[in-house]
């Protein structure tokens, strides 16, 4: 799918550190000063899904293949970044790339972590990010604006609508509000598309916490949970330490061990690779044989030839039918050909929609 996640922050709120727990490809620097990350850093991300495990007892394949999220670490920002401040410039076109953002903000006190922004307030925190994009994309909208009203003037249709959903957008961000909470509509957002704003994007928190919050919060992850919420945001509480520790271990029965002296039943990052995939508005469906199982990323409201192409274009091009069968009756009858006899496959056309967990064959001919 090629889709990208971008974890953004203030300088040392522990975003290097979450991207080496969370890469299972590469590693990031991680160091007590600002800019230590200046390129960004990319990793793919296995998504753990509790069915590949379903459907590898049942099938006993040669391999299981998860679907994989790519992660981007990039630099701190700074107050001032949207007039080129610290690495403001460079930040904010990385950010232009990603397809998501995973917010990190500082929910814990320690001295020895440097913080030049005073006390731990991570309303604050958000806040300047939140300003320095929506300063941005305001620079964006009205370079745009100016063109498309000359254009209104002269009795262009099309032109006065874009002035309207402009205008809408300056409104918005110079209440202090992002992109996003206008939830334009998939029409109104070609008026914007070519700006690739940075607030349109959708976000996710990340509560970086300390050991002995990672069950119960703080007041610190407390606050930042009622400002995302208040906005229709999602926040993960973690402990970015404890789950480099985690990531650090060879085998799962070591991981394992770990989560339970913690009283964890899984990772947090398990949980944070899933809410991004959310975030994405993204689906899973499977293909299972002896060779292997495999899950298939794919947008959740595409159709059956859609999902079809990315496990290869010819399959689109050519697509003649799609044989499904749900996983609970895969589960029940154990075999394709049990659930072929108890007429549980059923052969979906060009305009089904496939559905999260579908497990699926296709026909074609090109």
């Amino acid at each position: 799918m090629g889709l990208q996640c971008g974890i953004v922050g203030l300088p040392n709120v522990g975003k290097s550190t979450l991207f080496n727990a969370v890469s299972n490809s590469a590693k990031a620097v991680a160091s007590n000063y600002r800019f230590c990350t200046i390129e960004p850093n990319v990793g793919l991300v296995n998504v753990p899904d509790e069915r590949l495990g379903i459907l590898e007892a049942i099938v006993v394949p040669q391999k299981v293949v998860p679907t994989q999220l790519e992660i981007v670490d990039i630099a701190g920002l700074v107050k001032g970044a949207s007039k080129g401040e610290g690495l403001g410039n460079k930040f904010l076109a990385n950010i232009r790339e990603v397809d998501a953002i995973i917010h990190v903000i500082r929910c814990f006190e320690d001295t020895n972590v440097l913080r030049e922004e005073g006390d731990i307030n991570p309303i604050s925190d958000k806040e300047i990010i939140d300003t320095e994009l929506q300063l941005k994309d305001l620079d964006s909208i009205e370079k745009k604006l100016q063109k498309s009203e000359k254009s209104a003037k002269s009795g262009d249709l099309k032109a006065k609508r874009e002035v309207e959903i402009l205008v809408q957008c300056k409104d918005t961000l110079e209440a202090g509000k992002s992109i996003r909470a206008l939830n334009l509509s998939k029409e109104d957002r070609i008026a914007v598309d070519d700006l690739h704003l940075l607030t349109i994007k959708p976000v996710l928190y990340v509560a970086n916490v300390e050991e002995s919050a990672i069950h119960t919060g703080n007041k610190y992850s407390e606050a930042l949970m009622k400002a995302a919420h208040a906005e229709g945001a999602e926040v993960v509480i973690l402990s970015n330490a404890i789950e480099a520790q985690i990531a650090e271990l060879e085998s799962e029965d070591e991981r394992a061990m770990f989560l339970e002296e913690y009283g964890l039943k899984e990772s947090g990052l398990n949980k944070l690779i899933r809410a991004s995939y959310k975030l994405l508005n993204l689906i899973t469906y499977f293909t299972a044989g002896v060779q292997e199982v495999r899950a298939w990323t794919i947008v959740n409201g595409w159709k059956a030839p859609q999902a079809a192409s990315v496990i290869h274009t010819d399959f689109e091009k050519g697509f003649i039918k799609a044989e499904v069968i749900k996983l609970k009756d895969y589960q029940h009858y154990k075999t394709e050909v049990a659930c072929r006899e108890a007429g549980k496959i059923a052969i979906e056309g060009k305009e089904y929609l496939v559905e999260d967990g579908d497990i699926m064959h296709f026909r074609f001919n090109v």
